[in-house]
């Protein structure tokens, strides 16, 4: 079944609403490139749309009614945002739920060093990258650090023009014949994916005789402690992530692709908060939902992941508060549910059309992308939506004039990935993996089309309203 490059059948007006979405999404990805800053994104939208916090909502004893707008975060590195339906909420919500977190390089926990001349941060990769690809290119640091008096200090350097960036250096190409027969997942090892931060060592002081043993590190601390008011002990309570500097930036002479950090899964978180404040004046039928988690390049796993219970603790906070304290009416809840894993599927690239089976492949500018199924090989950790759930979808998208295509993650046996549809799916839920294609994907710089991350907005939008 062929479908369409969008750009042919947009009139001249919705390319003008394709811009402004798109400008507006490149706007959260350059203040979004860490879970907290995704987070505090998210909040701020949803704020602005008349959300209150669901929990100093119930603490003030305020009922919880129809057309009530709430979020809750999770220690600051995951969000839901519901908007509370007529129907009661165990007769089920319609869920957006999308990661937040990307692949990148963190700060260890004791991370500064100095040998033979330079300052280094010590680093360990997250996620699946290839290691290769984050070396010689601009770095920046974001995220923060908790000091032992409670105080939460952020930190974001590389991105201004006028503040500095950071690299990981990579061998010259003069010198570097026997690098080059190495495989390409053993070219550069992850203990050598550390953060050049410094050459300059601490200035002496004339009147003393004695020489600083570590010059560059004690130069390097003195900065921290100046711009920061940290010690080195800090960094063992600190969160710092490891980015690419710069912005998201248009891509090609017809502008019709964005080339950024962090597509995955950022263009489908966006355009899912996007999504529910399109409706955050409707009332209706059914609860909305938008729940946006972390660990989902990992795993799903730790307090903030998909596998965590804050978003059933969430519910059941919600089920007490609109119709009784009862797991019962929680399990029904979340069984009756419907959902939509926005997460992205790799977009075909021709340069590497070995690895894609053309029929089931995700198109760039062919619309909301479906992938009824993801894992590897025998569909290894794939939830596998159930048919009439995928006919019902289809009808959604059909009646809401939304191009769509539906695709696997490349050949069989080829490789494959996993999304947080089979954590939700668990609940008894009906759930289906959608987004938006992506080239490049896990790369420093990934690739989406204009038109998609439009489509996805408004293929969301549908999903909220008439699932």
């Amino acid at each position: 079944m062929k479908k369409d490059n969008l750009w042919r059948k947009y009139t001249n007006e919705e390319k003008k609403k394709v811009q402004e979405v798109c400008d507006r999404y490149k706007d959260c990805l350059n203040h979004g490139k860490t879970e907290r800053e995704c987070v505090s994104q998210a909040v701020e939208i949803a704020q602005k749309n008349g959300y209150k916090e669901l929990f100093e909502t119930l603490e003030k004893g305020e009922p919880i009614k129809v057309g009530d707008k709430l979020y809750a975060v999770q220690m600051d590195k995951s969000v839901v945002l519901f908007q509370i339906g007529k129907k009661l909420l165990s007769d089920g919500m319609n869920i957006l739920g999308a990661h937040i977190d990307s692949p990148r390089i963190d700060i260890k926990q004791n991370p500064l060093y100095e040998k033979e001349g330079f300052a280094y941060f010590d680093t360990h990769y997250y996620g699946g990258i290839k290691k290769y690809q984050w070396t010689a290119i601009p770095l920046a640091i974001h995220g923060v650090i908790a000091k032992k008096d409670g105080t939460i200090i952020s930190v974001s350097i590389g991105e201004k023009e006028d503040e500095p960036v950071f690299v990981i250096s990579d061998l010259l190409v003069h010198l570097s014949g026997k690098q080059m027969a190495e495989k390409a997942s053993e070219v550069i090892k992850g203990e050598n994916l550390d953060l050049l931060i410094g050459n300059c060592p601490i200035e002496q002081d004339e009147t003393l005789d004695q020489e600083e043993k570590e010059a560059l590190k004690a130069n390097i601390l003195k900065i921290l402690a100046e711009s920061y008011d940290i010690e080195e002990e800090d960094l063992l309570s600190a969160e710092l992530e490891i980015v690419p500097a710069g912005k998201a930036r248009d891509l090609g002479l017809d502008r019709s692709m964005i080339l950024g950090y962090g597509h995955d899964d950022r263009v489908c978180a966006f355009t899912s908060v996007f999504a529910m404040m399109n409706l955050a004046e409707e009332v209706t039928e059914r609860t909305l939902c938008c729940i946006l988690v972390d660990k989902e390049e990992i795993g799903n796993a730790g307090a903030t992941g998909a596998e965590s219970r804050f978003f059933e603790n969430t519910v059941a906070e919600l089920i007490a508060a609109t119709e009784k304290d009862s797991q019962l009416l929680v399990r029904r809840a979340l069984a009756n549910s419907k959902m939509l894993s926005s997460d992205v599927s790799a977009g075909y690239d021709p340069l590497y059309a070995d690895v894609f089976e053309k029929n089931n492949a995700a198109f760039l500018a062919r619309g909301l992308a479906f992938n009824k199924y993801t894992g590897s090989g025998g569909k290894s950790g794939s939830s596998d939506a159930n048919a009439k759930y995928v006919a019902r979808i289809r009808k959604i998208m059909d009646d809401a004039d939304i191009m769509y295509q539906f695709c696997e993650l490349g050949k069989v046996d080829a490789g494959g990935g996993g999304t947080i549809a089979r954590v939700m799916a668990k609940y008894g839920m009906n759930v289906i993996d959608s987004g938006v294609a992506v080239i490049n994907m896990h790369a420093p710089y990934e690739v989406v089309s204009k038109a998609d991350v439009y489509e996805a907005v408004q293929g969301y939008t549908a999903f909220l309203k008439r699932a």
